[in-house]
């Protein structure tokens, strides 16, 4: 009972402060107050705003104002045009030149002689780049006024610039010439001279005007004679030229579309070159957006030609990079830029939004070769051409497309169609029919894992793999354990495959002479031998079997003679054996292991991300864990029911060395080299996992420094933005250790730091921890009392009504946190100003806590007042109103034995006395008086005594007391 109701009223409180919150910023104006204004009340207030620089506020009463105004098809008021002008002059102020434009021409449809608005009208088409319309109103402006110097000033000024323009435009006109025919001259043979032209397009194309000018000179037609040269170089310059051109702008990319065609497109594709690759992947990753999004950025010159509807070129492209994925002649490197692209483009951004038209799409018309890459066996005779990377991709966007399903309906399409393609090959194609079915089985396993499942309950399939394990066949072995460990993962499978399945790998691995078989048998060993997870009690082993296993893992992983595929299997091993504790010990121990697995980490094969990060986790014991209730335990060794031990070895001490070892190693580097992967691989759970081993190695203050210091702040901040909401809190929890004993500047330096302000703030949520909630508030205390801007952002992230709240918490850090974090915050004036509010009881909670028997609570909330009542006299004022036990509160401060505390309560009553004479005459009238008068002769604290002073002589200026004789004349009177 007492749980639910302290969490029903700590919702309603925050719920009533943002409430609040919002109305005092302007966000729910209250509509009866606003309806009683008049037009020209706005006008003027609007006058007022916009001549103390405060342009958005202008903004927002001018477009009130003329909301009272009469609309556009009634009789115009007096005020509407003169409103427009307004605003047209806000919008130049903060840049916004197309509403500038906008506003001016509804003023001119008033009032066709405004030179105002002309000349408004006309500054905004200079800066639209709209010179020749701009230069018509300025005429205009000169004829009606003709001796105004201002007019006839910005149109010499404009004629110069475009003088200056058509001058720039001529010898752009002669770059870009000069530059293709370079590039498409095969008699040029200094390179040198070629790359120089290359990257000079490109860099124009990156700039709007310039990419107009290329689009405008026929560079489309010679951009696509460079592709067909078929030289790298040149086709790299292409692609990347034609991305800026592309980039935000949909007319533009309609057109190229169409020119480049599935022919030139495909050709791009079957180039075996990764930096092609990439920028290919960049080009198509830009044409998508511009045709769904439509014009990113403001489009000066011509206007933008008018597309429609995109939807038909989305489909078109699509379509085609989905016939790219099978064809034989597209390039591995190509294969993995489509299905990246896919994997980015085709799911929703968010599950909030209703409609995934365009996954369904995609399972419709592609899925079938979508599952036809991820079984591709590898190097098999005219299978297609694949990387390290290409079938963890496929299995990437299986799943990300399987997430994507809004109901049953389509899920069960999305396993009827799986089920029928594997189904097919493995009853008609014989063993290489078998052996792709498996392989697609492993695929789906590796993502949408629950079709994974429903493909192995197929009738014959785990037979299959079974039986080609013993296949004398090296191809047919690799897929069949492959399948096999992939089985595993779930426990059902991992029964069946006990049974069935361990006697015949355990002979794989020792009688097989080939080792990339006796790796994967190992990895299949290794799985079903760390089943029973971190349960000590549950060894599926005989005693020392699986530190031989993982023994073996360590050689096999360290042993650089042999290819990067099979010591990727020895990491996937580790990261199941090393659930053990005994296993963790040796691999730490084994620093060469260490560094193998931090190189594998840095490789190209980004596939090792998830059993890297997985061994790390297990390293640190960073995974969830759950004491078990003293009671249940009790209760289960009553049934005879299995109780889970934790191993000895997992004890927080042994814990700690384990990760003072990895950091030692260079684990954070590791880290943040995996980060900086934008490989499929880096998935959601991937990222958890990375986030959980930050945590732990941020644990110890001691550690912090260094962390940093090797990039770990830096990588933490997308973490906390992107993946799991359990991987994102785990790593704002580590951004919150670092920003409460690292300074803020040192640990973000530049605009970074403002970045880290929204993870943080995600730690205040009512679902968080306490320990969350808690280190959240410290961190955030740090950065607002580094500067106003930070402050600025953390009132904009909404962040103050949930520290408002936790200033109600019965937890006394949290209550504390929250107050030391309010009293940084009450710097902001737009903070401080919430105190002022009529009905709030803010200000009588910081005045009541002052009171309160907590040192540190006191420290915090006399703080808070001494800075509140510094920043803003009338609160002075406000003290005395909101409880009647207000001075012997401030007499309890001022008394206190605490120096901190008597130097708060000193410098709030010195700032009441200053504001006011009244309260200042209430403060004379009690024991104030004789206690300031003690604390200024205190010759061990100046500081106190100097304010303390200051209280008696402004009371003396308002006549409430007389001035002691100088000692000196007393002295002289003797």
């Amino acid at each position: 009972m007492t749980v639910d109701f302290l969490h029903f009223y700590r919702l309603h409180q925050r719920s009533f402060h943002r409430l609040l919150h919002r109305r005092i910023l302007g966000r729910c104006p209250c509509k009866k107050q606003e309806a009683g204004k008049k037009v020209p009340e706005l006008r003027r207030e609007g006058n007022e705003l916009f001549q103390t620089g405060r342009y958005e506020e202008a903004l927002a009463a001018y477009t009130r104002a003329l909301s009272l105004c009469p609309g556009d098809g009634e009789e115009p008021g007096p005020h509407r045009a003169v409103l427009h002008r307004n605003r047209a002059a806000c919008h130049l102020k903060l840049e916004d030149y197309v509403q500038a434009e906008l506003d001016a021409s509804k003023a001119i449809e008033a009032d066709g002689h405004d030179v105002k608005s002309l000349f408004r009208r006309s500054q905004a088409r200079q800066k639209l780049g709209r010179f020749d319309q701009a230069l018509l109103d300025l005429q205009r402006c000169v004829s009606l006024e003709p001796k105004n110097k201002a007019f006839q000033e910005a149109l010499r000024n404009l004629g110069s610039s475009m003088h200056e323009k058509m001058t720039a435009m001529s010898r752009t006109d002669s770059k870009v010439e000069q530059m293709f025919k370079l590039l498409l001259d095969p008699e040029e043979k200094d390179l040198d001279k070629k790359q120089k032209a290359a990257q000079n397009l490109i860099v124009l194309a990156r700039e709007e005007p310039g990419a107009e000018k290329i689009f405008q000179n026929d560079g489309v037609r010679l951009l696509l004679q460079l592709l067909d040269t078929g030289r790298a170089d040149t086709v790299l310059a292409a692609v990347r030229t034609l991305t800026g051109l592309c980039s935000g702008h949909r007319s533009r990319t309609a057109v190229i579309l169409s020119e480049l065609g599935p022919q030139r497109l495909f050709a791009i594709l079957e180039m075996e070159d990764e930096q092609v690759s990439l920028a290919t992947y960049s080009l198509l990753q830009v044409m998508f957006d511009a045709l769904k999004e439509g014009l990113q950025r403001d489009v000066r010159g011509k206007e933008e030609a008018v597309v429609l509807d995109t939807s038909k070129e989305l489909k078109l492209l699509l379509k085609q990079l989905l016939e790219a994925l099978t064809r034989e002649s597209i390039s591995s490197y190509g294969r993995d830029s489509i299905l990246n692209l896919l994997i980015s483009v085709v799911p929703r951004k968010s599950l909030k939004d209703p409609n995934n038209c365009l996954t369904l799409w995609v399972i419709d018309q592609g899925l079938k070769q979508i599952l036809e890459v991820g079984g591709t066996v590898s190097h098999s005779p005219g299978g297609l051409r694949v990387t390290e990377n290409t079938l963890m991709s496929a299995a990437v966007l299986l799943s990300k497309l399987y997430g994507d399903l809004k109901c049953d309906g389509e899920r069960e399409n999305f396993h009827r169609l799986c089920e029928d393609y594997v189904r097919g090959w493995f009853q008609d194609h014989g063993v290489p029919g078998k052996l792709r079915a498996i392989q697609t089985a492993s695929c789906l396993l590796q993502g949408p894992s629950e079709a994974g499942n429903r493909v192995l309950e197929l009738s014959g399939i785990m037979e299959s793999i079974l039986a080609l394990c013993a296949s004398s066949r090296e191809t047919d072995q690799l897929v069949a354990v492959e399948a096999l460990i992939h089985a595993a993962d779930k426990a059902k499978r991992a029964t069946f495959i006990t049974a069935n399945g361990v006697t015949l790998l355990k002979e794989i691995y020792k009688h097989s002479e080939r080792d990339s078989i006796r790796i994967r048998a190992l990895v299949g060993l290794c799985k079903l031998g760390s089943a029973g997870g971190t349960d000590f009690s549950m060894k599926q082993f005989a005693e020392g079997s699986t530190l031989k296993l993982a023994k073996q893992c360590r050689k096999w992983l360290c042993n650089e003679a042999i290819d990067a595929g099979t010591r990727y299997w020895a990491a996937e091993g580790l990261a199941f054996l090393s659930l053990d504790a005994d296993v963790k010990e040796e691999l730490l121990e084994d620093k060469a292991a260490l560094q193998a697995l931090f190189w594998l980490a840095r490789s190209e094969n980004r596939s090792v991300l998830f059993a890297v990060a997985s061994t790390l986790v297990n390293c640190t014991s960073s995974y969830d864990q759950e004491e078990p209730d003293p009671q249940m335990v009790e209760l289960a060794k009553y049934a005879k029911q299995h109780i889970p031990e934790k191993h000895p070895k997992d004890k927080p001490e042994f814990v700690r060395q384990r990760v003072r070892k990895l950091l030692a190693a260079g684990v954070v580097s590791a880290l943040t080299c995996m980060v900086k992967s934008e490989s499929p691989s880096l998935s959601p759970a991937c990222r958890e996992l990375i986030s959980r081993v930050f945590l732990a190695v941020v644990e110890d203050p001691e550690d912090r420094g260094a962390v940093v210091a090797a990039g770990g702040g830096k990588a933490l901040i997308p973490l906390a933005l992107e993946g799991t909401e359990i991987g994102q809190t785990k790593a704002a929890q580590a951004l919150a250790k670092i920003t409460i004993t690292t300074a803020p500047e040192m640990a973000f330096p530049g605009e970074r730091i403002y970045e880290v302000v929204r993870p943080l703030v995600g730690l205040l949520h009512l679902n968080r921890s306490a320990l969350q909630n808690f280190e959240g508030l410290m961190a955030l205390t740090n950065l607002a009392g580094t500067s106003e801007r930070l402050r600025q952002k953390i009132v904009k992230e909404k962040a103050v009504p949930m520290i408002e709240g936790y200033m109600f918490e019965e937890h006394e850090m949290i209550r504390l946190a929250a107050t030391e974090c309010m009293c940084n915050m009450a710097l902001s004036p737009e903070v401080g100003e919430l105190f002022l509010v009529e009905g709030s009881d803010r200000l009588k909670l910081l005045v009541l806590y002052s009171g309160e028997d907590d040192e540190r609570l006191q420290r915090a909330a006399s703080g808070t007042l001494a800075v509140l009542t510094s920043l803003l006299p009338q609160i002075c004022s406000r003290i005395p109103q909101v409880t009647t036990h207000w001075l012997e509160i401030l007499q309890a401060l001022l008394l206190s034995p605490a120096t901190e505390l008597q130097h708060r309560g000193v410098v709030v009553v010195r700032n009441m006395v200053a504001a006011d004479k009244e309260v200042a005459e209430k403060l004379m009238e009690s024991e104030t008086m004789e206690i300031l008068s003690v604390m200024a002769k205190a010759k061990d604290k100046p500081q106190i005594a100097q304010v303390a002073q200051e209280c008696l002589a402004q009371a003396v200026a308002y006549g409430l007391i007389k001035p002691n004789p100088p000692a000196v004349a007393q002295k002289e009177g003797d």
